[in-house]
């Protein structure tokens, strides 16, 4: 029998409360235990009998130990449970004594009270709370481990404080391990909070305190074995491990390809470069992950949200489909018509097809393909929407390309005023000379709003 629960009289202390789970002590260390205040006061039972012999068999000497707490004192009680009641002691449903209440108290007994506690244990896996009547976390966890597997106990929080209803270690000193480190502290019977605050550790609400035997440290990989074994040869037996909890949220962003489309285009002709109508751009995927990690290491990885936050783009580019029409000349006039001092030469080709068409054949015969026919092509959409009869009453500006005057087409024909081939072939060698290209002449009516 445990030495901490000997007796002179039958009784001994339930394993297991019958009414809820409970641990008591078993083979506890027959060693000097430190010893707390009596949290009962003396009070003392006068018995009347008669004769001394009668007085003397009623008048006791015992031992109470109360939660590792032993005191020597005489009653006159005649049961164990009229000592108790003398003593001031109670008992709740789950507390324990031995020999048991009703037995009958003698000279010399020794009598074991042990006040039932809530804890948390754990076994790594999950916790749950059981009932003991140990006076220590070393005797509980000691307890616990009989049942098999590495257990734990679990501080009570709230907020940054923390708590056990037990005391940490009645018989030697008390390892720190936090952050890395293992540190001895002499003060067992201190608290967990004033056990930290003497080794300068600091604890958030999210952080993990718990007591854990010191012999359980050495398999930790994550706790430098020599401390471990330095705690252990200090003569402590339990520690109090912290462990640093951090929960974060971590966003990450991915591109999403865009897809290419070709489109055709009737109005356009087949033998022209593609023309981009779209750029491409590439969309965002964000997924939002919960990370937890434990003393650096993740322990969970949850991901909270996974959407595309921007769609892709597709790139969308334009091809002609349509033949090139034939290209028939014009016929060259026998004399000048016009009675102006320029050019009297014959009028340009006359392709047939619209302005347009006619435009975009001359413009290909240039070079000008692709980017420069689409510059060319708004260009004089702008100026006279490609109509070889446009004037400007304001300006005197005329024709296709909005010569000012008109007549200054007449270098390429003298049909300027009614040949679209004429007034295109007199404005492409204008910008020619003085752009260099239709998309040069384009941003420059773009900046200026004239070319």
């Amino acid at each position: 029998m445990n030495p901490r629960f000997e007796q002179q009289s039958s009784g001994s202390i339930p394993s297991i409360n019958s009414e809820s789970e409970a641990v008591t002590p078993q083979d506890a260390p027959a060693k000097h235990r430190r010893r707390w205040p009596l949290v009962a006061g003396l009070t003392a039972v006068a018995v009347v009998a008669s004769g001394s012999v009668a007085f003397a068999e009623a008048r006791k000497t015992v031992t109470l130990d109360v939660d590792g707490t032993s005191k020597t004192l005489t009653t006159y009680a005649g049961s164990v449970e009229g000592m108790l009641e003398s003593q001031g002691v109670r008992l709740g449903e789950r507390d324990v004594v031995a020999p048991g209440t009703d037995t009958e108290l003698s000279d010399g007994d020794q009598i074991v009270v042990r006040y039932a506690r809530q804890v948390t244990m754990t076994n790594g896996d999950a916790e749950r709370d059981v009932w003991v009547t140990v006076t220590d976390a070393g005797e509980a966890l000691t307890t616990l481990a009989e049942r098999g597997g590495d257990v734990a106990l679990v501080a009570s929080r709230s907020g940054d404080r923390v708590s056990l209803p037990l005391r940490l270690n009645d018989d030697g000193p008390v390892a720190v391990v936090a952050d890395g480190s293992t540190r001895v502290v002499e003060d067992h019977a201190a608290s967990i909070d004033s056990v930290l605050e003497d080794v300068e550790v600091e604890v958030d609400k999210n952080d993990l305190v718990s007591i854990v035997p010191v012999t359980s440290l050495a398999e930790d990989k994550a706790i430098d074995t020599k401390a471990a074994t330095s705690a252990k040869e200090a003569g402590a037996d339990v520690a109090v491990q912290v462990q640093r909890v951090d929960s974060k949220k971590v966003t990450k962003k991915t591109g999403l390809d865009f897809d290419t489309k070709t489109v055709q285009d009737a109005g356009r002709y087949a033998d022209t470069d593609d023309q981009v109508r779209t750029e491409g751009e590439k969309g965002v995927r964000t997924r939002v992950i919960l990370l937890r990690t434990v003393d650096g290491e993740v322990v969970l990885r949850k991901e909270l949200s996974d959407k595309v936050t921007k769609q892709p783009v597709d790139h969308v580019v334009v091809e002609g489909t349509k033949e090139r029409p034939v290209v028939k000349k014009a016929p060259v006039e026998a004399e000048a018509t016009t009675e102006s001092t320029e050019s009297t030469e014959p009028s340009a080709p006359a392709p047939s097809g619209s302005a347009k068409e006619i435009g975009q054949e001359m413009a290909a015969a240039r070079g000008w393909t692709g980017q420069e026919w689409t510059c060319l092509e708004l260009l004089w959409e702008r100026e006279s929407g490609w109509d070889h009869q446009a004037a400007n009453p304001s300006s005197s500006a005329y024709g296709i390309p909005q010569a000012l005057p008109g007549s200054k087409m007449g270098s390429a024909g003298s049909d300027w005023a009614t040949n679209p081939a004429t007034q295109i072939e007199w404005g492409l060698g204008y910008i020619a000379d003085r752009y260099g290209t239709p998309c040069a002449a384009w941003g420059h009516s773009e900046s200026a709003g004239w070319y």
